[in-house]
């Protein structure tokens, strides 16, 4: 697949990407808003692996990006993950699907830059708020998300490489949406200011590094 110097961002919501859209401007309102500035477009995909999976997609076919960054916020399991940490995700399980055949839950493996913190993700559909519920899916991963293994499940189908960073939005003790929406303002600066100062001024390394990434390169 032809690919472009061009790094696609897909954020859930535009409550956690407020801080990333202050110098991109609006170039698509339909099928999803779609925001560009530089080398960077960021789509708003809205909650749920459809959503993700469907705005991955078009970023995909329509930017032929060389990379996707799926970014935004995550519950935590246990607390052990505080309010505000980052973490790189390594492993995606959905815990609201299993395999056909095997009975367990289907797994993703997204791509994996060195030298950050690192965590598992469970995706599903229904959010995770009970504390009852968090603890349950602690057995298989630190976080609990809605988009993560849509992202990853869409990019690795195209051979797009794929990197998933989350902050911490709220723990076993936050059981109402005020307290995550409350927490997303709050923590979402620091998520730019990590991404911005991580994540995007390395971006021309990772395009050097990633076989993937350079594969069908143009300018």
């Amino acid at each position: 697949m032809e690919t472009n110097r061009l790094i696609s961002i897909v954020m859930a919501t535009n409550l956690e990407a407020k801080p990333f859209l202050q110098n991109m401007t609006k170039i698509e309102k339909e099928p999803f808003t779609v925001y560009s500035s530089d080398k960077f477009i960021l789509i708003i995909s809205g909650i749920g692996k459809v959503n993700a999976s469907m705005a991955t997609t078009f970023s995909i076919l329509k930017f032929k990006p060389s990379f996707i960054y799926n970014l935004g916020a995550a519950g935590s399991t246990t607390f052990n993950q505080k309010l505000g940490d980052i973490y790189h995700i390594t492993s995606i399980i959905e815990y609201d699907r299993l395999n056909f055949h095997s009975k367990s839950y289907y797994t993703h493996t997204p791509d994996v830059l060195e030298g950050f913190p690192y965590a598992k993700v469970a995706t599903q559909d229904k959010p995770v708020i009970e504390a009852s519920k968090r603890e349950e899916i602690s057995k298989f991963s630190e976080l609990v998300d809605m988009e993560a293994s849509a992202v990853s499940q869409a990019c690795k189908k195209f051979n797009i490489p794929c990197y998933i960073f989350k902050f911490v939005s709220d723990t076993p003790d936050h059981d109402s949406d005020n307290d995550i929406v409350d927490n997303i303002k709050k923590y979402r600066t620091a998520f730019y200011d990590f991404s911005l100062d991580k994540l995007f001024s390395n971006s021309s390394s990772i395009f050097a590094d990633n076989s993937r990434a350079l594969k069908g390169f143009v300018i």
